[in-house]
């Protein structure tokens, strides 16, 4: 099964183009910044993904999504790969977008928009308190209270 899940923030404003012919076929591009569960430090605190989404829901992506509102998506990763004008490979990663919708309210998108481009990063706990991402150090010399081995 090939299913993904989303939930973050617009990069920017969806991108949309109509498809040639005489059926022509709305398709949005756009970009969301996924916050990672668990953060090390030197490493980035957010993933950068891809979607594209087709028809009338791309119509609806252009009306109302707007760069920094927190959107919801599903849909499958599609992979790929093009030679570009230097006559490189490249490959690429993307969700193909089923389903999208608004992550929040309107109030809080727009109190939220004003302060996604000036985010600054989380202070890293000192060692041994809890690191914020849902584990705690287990002290020294407990080993025989835990229940495995």
């Amino acid at each position: 099964m090939n299913k993904a899940i989303l939930v973050g923030r617009l990069t920017r404003d969806p991108e949309v183009r109509y498809s040639q012919g005489e059926n022509a076929t709305a398709v949005a591009r756009y970009t969301i910044a996924v916050d990672r569960r668990f953060k090390r430090e030197g490493e980035p605190t957010a993933d950068f993904i891809p979607c594209v989404v087709f028809g009338r829901s791309a119509e609806f992506a252009e009306k109302y999504f707007r760069q920094g509102m927190r959107v919801s998506v599903s849909g499958r990763i599609q992979t790929g790969s093009y030679t570009n004008k230097d006559g490189m490979r490249v490959y690429t990663t993307e969700v193909i977008v089923e389903e999208q919708e608004f992550a929040e309210s309107r109030a809080e998108s727009e109190a939220n928009r004003a302060s996604f481009n000036h985010q600054q990063a989380a202070p890293v706990p000192a060692p041994g308190t809890d690191a914020g991402d849902g584990f705690m150090n287990i002290p020294d010399g407990i080993d025989e209270e835990l229940p495995f081995n």
